[in-house]
């Protein structure tokens, strides 16, 4: 679970996969459906520096790289 009381630029860096607002916040950010939000942080990991890239391409398709590391291909 996510440490509420943890602002340090560690956790401002990843998202919280298992948090519900953590998800919706990512969703709303970039103008998404929580559905593809959580496509895109299910493909590329909790990393924002992976991706907001990705959730920020116009068409909203999932094809920005690298794929996280754990996916499968």
């Amino acid at each position: 679970p996510d440490n509420l009381n943890n602002r340090g630029a560690r956790d401002r860096a990843r998202i919280a996969e298992e948090e519900p607002y953590e998800v919706a916040y990512f969703a709303r950010k970039h103008g998404l459906s929580s559905e593809r939000a959580r496509e895109i942080i299910d493909r590329y990991g909790p990393s924002r520096d992976a991706c907001d890239p990705a959730a920020s391409l116009t068409d909203k398709d999932v094809t920005w790289s690298p794929m996280r590391a754990d996916a499968s291909t």
